[in-house]
């Protein structure tokens, strides 16, 4: 089967995709998958570690074909607020909540979650709900993935969360 040689970043890459493949953004976080794209070229993602394939980006095989990286549109809700401090301030709270966020400026996007979407609105935050490619910012590092929190169940999990070794900062 061809593999992917090379991830090129959106917008570093030229020429006409040999095919595309639409993803959302969970099956955009990969390390090894047989994909297939809307044209049926079937090949092998095969990386060493966990890889964030972005919309546009291009998956080069073997053959040197680029393979077109389409971020599927999700359910999600687009966030206004009264200004960039109380933009912050939710965003904040997002953040708080390991909530993958993406930024779009003058607004944030996050997926519908009601839980989520109550507590934006109690802040004060407008919400409208939308379709459209999710791209929410990296880990803390610019890299990975931020993971949220599944409102199934209670936070209160029991036991303590001591981890043995001292918090003090010189």
């Amino acid at each position: 089967m061809i593999r992917v040689q090379k991830i090129h970043p959106a917008g570093s890459w030229q020429g006409g995709p040999a095919d595309r493949i639409s993803l959302d953004l969970d099956d955009r976080y990969r390390r090894r998958a047989v994909l297939s794209g809307e044209g049926g070229l079937t090949f092998l993602l095969d990386e060493p570690s966990a890889v964030h394939l972005r919309h546009a980006d291009g998956l080069e095989l073997e053959d040197g074909r680029i393979v077109e990286v389409v971020a599927e549109p999700e359910d999600l809700v687009e966030i206004e607020a009264d200004g960039t401090a109380h933009l912050i301030r939710i965003a904040w709270h997002l953040g708080n909540r390991h909530l993958p966020t993406q930024l779009m400026g003058e607004t944030l996007r996050i997926r519908r979650d009601h839980v989520i979407e109550d507590m934006v609105a109690k802040l004060g935050g407008r919400l409208t709900p939308l379709q459209a490619p999710f791209d929410p910012e990296g880990g803390a590092y610019g890299h990975g993935r931020t993971h949220g929190h599944d409102h199934g169940h209670s936070h209160d999990h029991g036991h303590d969360h001591h981890h043995g070794h001292g918090h003090g900062h010189d």
